[in-house]
């Protein structure tokens, strides 16, 4: 940004032959404005401009959040007072007029390139933190169920004949925990967005699971449930892997089990339009507050504010399910049931044949 229109067509054509997109602008007005619309990955400042000067254009720029764009300052001074008080105020760099082609290309080459290693290591860090976050969410369903059926036996809390099943339900959910370490580390090698994508699922075999899986905590909890099968002409697949659809589908079952306890589950699958297939989680619980539903797929937000705390709930997880779904070419929506309580709804793709 400079007041004089000969120096910004130099500069402009400067950088634009070293394969810089500049966007230029003769007042400080202008300057706050395109940044507001559209942040820059560099700022070349003129200290003396009309109407606002430099530092004032500073002040603006850090006025509501730090300043994340390097800020270079163009002047003809050499005042070493002037340049200490640029760099109080937030400047990374100072190029003096008349300034030579040569040196003011290494200093935007260096300060964008450092800008932009800083942006790529901020998104690794970040994708990392989405990781663990959703490695240890997905690990929460499976070690409670490993922890429910531990406890029944270690206290005696069930029948003789079902001692087998409940050490099954160990044996299961410890592997699928497993699984789920085995499939998120995979998964770093291929690119994020294919998570889930891959494979394919029968809707009619995930209803199975979920109703194996869980049939005793629901019934400890006193909700029974109903499953409506897919049609038998013919599978039901869904292009998504199995276990990824298990994960998903498991995540609202387990809201149900916690927030509608002593109602009825149902657990259907059916067609949707040409080319999708629909799996269904339905209870009469107290359904979501439409203050709520708003936020209901952001993360780490909870369902219900007064919801009894289990010690492992994070709000994640529909957040996650409506993340994996999409990524899968899918949906996950929530309707308010006729007559009280919540429907989940995972639309997915027909698996190609």
């Amino acid at each position: 940004m400079d007041d004089q229109a000969a120096n910004l067509r130099v500069v402009t054509a400067l950088l634009s032959r070293q394969g810089y997109e500049v966007v230029s602008a003769a007042t400080g007005d202008e300057a706050l404005r395109l940044y507001a619309e559209q942040p820059p990955d560099l700022i070349l400042l003129d200290v003396m401009m009309p109407g606002m000067d430099g530092f004032e254009v500073m002040a603006a720029l850090r006025a509501d959040s730090p300043l994340r764009v390097p800020v270079v300052f163009v002047t003809a001074a050499h005042d070493r007072d002037l340049l200490l008080r640029a760099f109080d105020a937030g400047v990374v760099d100072y190029v003096t007029k008349p300034f030579l082609p040569e040196e003011l290309l290494a200093r935007v080459n260096a300060h964008v390139g450092l800008k932009l290693t800083r942006d790529r290591l901020e998104r690794v860090a970040r994708e990392r933190e989405e990781l663990v976050n959703l490695v240890a969410h997905d690990l929460k369903n499976p070690l409670t169920s490993v922890l429910f059926a531990s406890d029944l036996l270690l206290h005696d809390g069930c029948k003789p004949e079902r001692v087998p099943r409940y050490l099954q339900m160990i044996h299961e959910s410890a592997d699928d925990a497993l699984g789920y370490i085995r499939h998120y580390l995979e998964s770093q090698a291929g690119p994020r967005d294919s998570v889930g994508a891959q494979g394919r699922a029968d809707l009619g075999e995930t209803l199975e699971w979920l109703v194996r899986r869980y049939e005793m905590q629901l019934d400890a909890r006193g909700i029974r449930i109903q499953v409506v099968p897919p049609p038998a002409n013919g599978a039901a697949l869904v292009a998504m892997d199995a276990r990824v659809l298990r994960q998903v589908s498991e995540n609202l079952v387990t809201n149900a089990m916690k927030y509608a306890p002593n109602s009825e589950l149902l657990l259907a699958a059916r067609n949707s339009a040409p080319g999708f297939w629909q799996l269904i989680v339905a209870d009469r619980g107290p359904g979501i507050p439409v203050a709520r539903q708003r936020e209901l797929f952001k993360p780490f937000v909870r369902l219900h504010d007064d919801a009894v705390d289990d010690g492992l709930s994070s709000g994640l997880g529909l957040s996650l399910a409506k993340q994996i779904v999409v990524n899968a070419g899918g949906q996950l929506w929530y309707e308010e049931r006729r007559n009280g309580g919540s429907r989940f709804i995972i639309e997915l793709p027909e698996a190609a044949k």
